[in-house]
């Protein structure tokens, strides 16, 4: 069994908030693979599923996010799981708006949601740090991530929510390179009928030779060969 847990706050005024992004994929996994309803459990907010044949418990903790851990870490000991059945999806200030890492132990950087289940469960659960970018000012960051998203951000965003669902089998599985190919895929599509970047660990395939051209005849009875259009 497997817990994925979205940090943020509870109501309404915060739906929206850089802060809530965690919420927000497990919402979208539990919608888009046709997990139970959200019911209260563990000071929270729960949906159970299946996962690529994996038992998943999706929770929101409902303590704030400053108390996060208490929620999560009730979870655990319930379901006796570890820190490595747990991954933790929250807001990364230190990645640019739209950019996602995969990331297994460590500290917690100042995030304090992940502060709180730090003191609860240790550090040895793996995280999903979605990146809503930095305010420029280390005083301005609790005012930024308690702020909704910007209209200019909603495309992006939207596209990482949905890859975090497209990817959720592969996470659940233990396979991050496939998680994050999938959230790839949805941030960076081919367009205008481009080719795809391959995904993570792969080369692209080699491009074909140009067919070689034949040699232009010999003139004035001094042979010699055009050159031009032969090399790029």
């Amino acid at each position: 069994m497997k817990l994925f847990a979205g940090l943020g706050n509870p109501g309404a005024k915060y739906a929206r908030n850089r802060h809530n992004i965690g919420f927000m994929a497990v919402e979208e996994i539990a919608s888009a693979h046709g997990f139970s309803p959200w019911r209260g459990r563990f000071q929270g907010s729960v949906s159970e599923g299946v996962l690529g044949g994996e038992k998943v418990l999706l929770l929101k903790p409902e303590t704030f996010m400053n108390l996060s851990g208490q929620s999560v870490g009730e979870a655990l000991r319930f379901y006796k799981l570890g820190p490595e059945d747990l991954t933790v999806f929250h807001d990364e200030i230190d990645l640019a708006p739209g950019k996602l890492k995969l990331k297994q132990g460590g500290g917690h950087a100042g995030h304090n949601g992940l502060r709180s289940i730090h003191q609860h469960v240790g550090e040895a659960y793996g995280r999903v740090r979605m990146g809503v970018g930095h305010p420029g000012r280390k005083e301005a960051v609790p005012g930024y991530v308690l702020h909704d998203f910007p209209k200019a951000d909603e495309d992006w965003l939207d596209d990482m929510i949905r890859g975090c669902a497209d990817g959720a089998e592969a996470l659940a599985k233990g396979d991050g390179p496939g998680f994050l190919n999938a959230v790839n895929r949805r941030l960076n599509p081919a367009r205008n009928g481009s080719k795809a970047e391959p995904p993570a660990g792969e080369s692209p395939p080699p491009a074909p030779k140009p067919a070689k051209k034949p040699p232009k005849p010999a003139e004035n009875k001094t042979p010699f060969y055009r050159l031009k259009g032969m090399f790029k």
